[in-house]
């Protein structure tokens, strides 16, 4: 079991030990607190002794005097075998056994070894890699200009459909709003009006009845 020594100044040290599956131990000056600390320099809730994966961490709750390590007042302190850490002016010691440092490194994940795979292949029969910047340079998007001739012709001829008919198509509109009458019968009308007159009947002719 984890081994927790407090040393307030002035008293007999006060040794308290806990199971590797604690998840935390809160100190304080506050009784509700499991570890309560009689010091004024100690916070009503100082700091938690928090289980992590392979070990143990110190935590400061916002203290008033800080939690330290080696005088230098930290947020969070990990606890390692031996070490020893000041609430206040109260010492907090920190011991593990053998075993209980066996299952903890049990628990740190291992760290991952690069794999390398060996090339069979000598590197005289290797071929000589290009470099990145003498890549193939990409095919030209093929132009209008290299159509099929009778493609580009039927092309250009439905464009001047479209555009005679567009054309019609806004002039009889203009032709029928000016002389409310449609385009065709206005060239109609205009057509029977140029047709020559018919001759005048002779004397001699009847005219039909």
């Amino acid at each position: 079991m984890p081994r927790v020594i407090i040393t307030v100044p002035d008293q007999t040290p006060q040794p308290y030990r806990f199971q590797l599956d604690r998840q935390s131990v809160q100190l304080g000056r506050g009784s509700e607190n499991d570890i309560a600390i009689n010091c004024g320099s100690v916070s009503v809730k100082h700091a938690v002794m928090e289980r992590i994966s392979g070990g143990y961490q110190i935590r400061d709750l916002g203290s008033t005097n800080g939690t330290k390590l080696d005088g230098e007042r930290l947020p969070v302190i990990p606890l390692h075998d031996g070490a020893s850490v000041k609430l206040g002016d109260v010492s907090f010691d920190f011991s593990l056994t053998d075993e209980e440092k066996y299952e903890l490194n049990r628990e740190k994940p291992a760290k991952e070894s690069k794999i390398i795979a060996e090339d069979p292949e000598p590197a005289e029969k290797k071929p000589a890699r290009r470099p990145a910047s003498s890549a193939a340079a990409p095919r030209p998007v093929a132009t209008l200009a290299s159509a099929n001739p009778a493609q580009n012709f039927l092309s250009m001829l439905v464009f001047i459909i479209f555009a005679v008919l567009a054309f019609y198509i806004g002039l009889s509109i203009r032709h029928e709003k000016e002389t409310h009458q449609s385009l065709l019968q206005s060239m109609s009308d205009k057509g029977k009006a140029n047709e020559p007159a018919a001759p005048a009947p002779t004397d001699g002719e009847k005219t039909p009845e």
